[in-house]
């Protein structure tokens, strides 16, 4: 069984805000293999499916951002999902919008949602896939900028990221996660 999760913030302020690209990415992996978020527990929203033989479940966590492995801790526990079966969707800063990187292992850098699961998970070798927000100019505040809507014209690079997101969460299915980012990173 793998986990999918999608980090975010819930409720509709946040909604198609950079900071909610991995909830994006989770209801685009919904949407392409039509899996039912319809089960809230484990403080989140999830659904499970059958995508290429593989039982999969996919997360949203409503903690909100900063307490992100509050949710996935007790989830991964309860279905007995073993950390290399897990993968994480979130923003990053650090990359141009739209710019998609996979990792396995790694500090949160400055991410307290990637902070929160490495300290409930006791580990930062998790698999990621970070979608670029790009940094804020003239001067924006960080927090304004990630809890910030997308521009039309990020929204065009969004969409692509997004549609390779699909794709490489599929194949984390199939295939090693290092299959995985060869093919995408």
């Amino acid at each position: 069984m793998k986990l999918i999760v999608g980090l975010g913030n819930p409720g509709k302020e946040y909604d198609r805000t950079r900071h909610n690209i991995g909830f994006m990415a989770i209801d685009k992996i919904a949407e392409q293999f039509m899996i039912s978020l319809d089960k809230t527990k484990f403080n989140g929203i999830y659904g499970t499916g059958i995508i290429k033989g593989e039982k999969v479940i996919l997360l949203k966590p409503l903690t909100y951002m900063n307490l992100s492995g509050e949710s996935i801790r007790p989830l991964m526990d309860y279905f007995d999902i073993d950390v290399e079966d897990l993968l994480v969707i979130y923003d990053d800063l650090d990359l141009p919008c739209g710019k998609v990187r996979l990792r396995t292992k790694g500090s949160p850098g400055g991410h307290n949602g990637i902070k929160s699961i490495i300290q409930h998970l006791k580990t930062q070798e998790f698999n990621r896939i970070r979608i670029g927000i790009d940094r804020p100019k003239n001067g924006m505040k960080v927090v304004d900028y990630v809890l910030g809507r997308f521009t039309e014209d990020e929204m065009v690079h969004m969409e692509e990221a997004m549609k390779t997101s699909v794709h490489a969460s599929e194949d984390f299915l199939g295939k090693t996660f290092l299959e995985v980012m060869n093919r995408y990173n």
